[in-house]
């Protein structure tokens, strides 16, 4: 061994013997915290069984009740999926000239201008984005429409897999159009969404995700949509965060 080298080990031994024996305990403790506080984060995300035991998957609120009443179906046949078929777009139910798209803009926007006087579409108007948190300032425009996009909170494609592809054609367009559905969201985001469970996608909007888990088991329960396992451990992650949560009303 080299001298520089033995000095160097000589020094540590020497800097740690010079601590008095509670100085010791006290970093063997702090040492131990650390290690348990890492574990307690990455254990439950490994394993399942781990998370059931550390109640990570635990909730209360009508949230929570009324995603436990849902059924849970692995691997559905999600074949012959076609947008078309739940007609988003194509009603007017309130029967003022416009479709659901205007109507969810004049809802969800602030500070709304329209087109014309006494009129339903929109020109203008700001967006608090539950998705991102991001303001957005809308304005009517072949390059600036899609910057606030109507998503549903249950895709339709999900919707599919769900149940929906045995509804008759009544059915799904009511569903592709129900307001309950739907929201005035970021665009990108909503793109970056696509057909996305709560498995696998949530708002960046950390704190928006309650409200959004919370819609979809909402929008569910009302149409009889069935979830995934991995889906229905996703959503009660999310509860766990926000005891009470309640199902947003219709």
């Amino acid at each position: 061994m080299s001298r520089n080298r033995r000095n160097r080990v000589h020094f540590r031994r020497r800097r740690f013997s010079g601590t008095t024996p509670l100085e010791r305990i006290l970093i063997i403790l702090l040492i131990a915290v650390v290690v348990g506080a890492t574990l307690g984060m990455i254990l439950p995300r490994i394993n399942n069984s781990i998370a059931k035991i550390t109640g990570r998957y635990t909730a209360t609120g009508t949230a929570a009740e009324t995603l436990n009443k849902l059924a849970v179906v692995d691997r559905p046949n999600g074949g012959g999926y076609d947008r078309d078929l739940f007609g988003f777009r194509e009603t007017d139910d309130d029967g003022n000239g416009c479709d659901v798209r205007e109507d969810i803009l004049a809802r969800d926007l602030t500070d709304v201008a329209y087109v014309t006087r006494n009129g339903c579409k929109v020109k203008s108007g700001v967006l608090n984005d539950p998705y991102t948190g991001k303001v957005i300032h809308f304005t009517r425009g072949q390059n600036t429409s899609a910057a606030v996009q109507i998503d549903h909170v249950v895709a339709l494609q999900n919707a599919w897999q769900s149940g929906a592809k045995d509804w008759n054609a009544r059915k799904r367009m009511q569903f592709a159009n129900d307001p309950y559905n739907l929201l005035a969201v970021d665009g990108p985001a909503n793109q970056g969404k696509g057909s996305a469970s709560a498995a696998y996608w949530l708002p960046t909007n950390a704190s928006y995700r309650c409200d959004y888990v919370a819609r979809q088991i909402g929008v569910k329960d009302k149409y009889g949509l069935s979830v995934t396992s991995n889906e229905k451990r996703a959503m009660q992650s999310v509860l766990h965060g926000c005891p009470g949560q309640e199902i947003p009303a219709d």
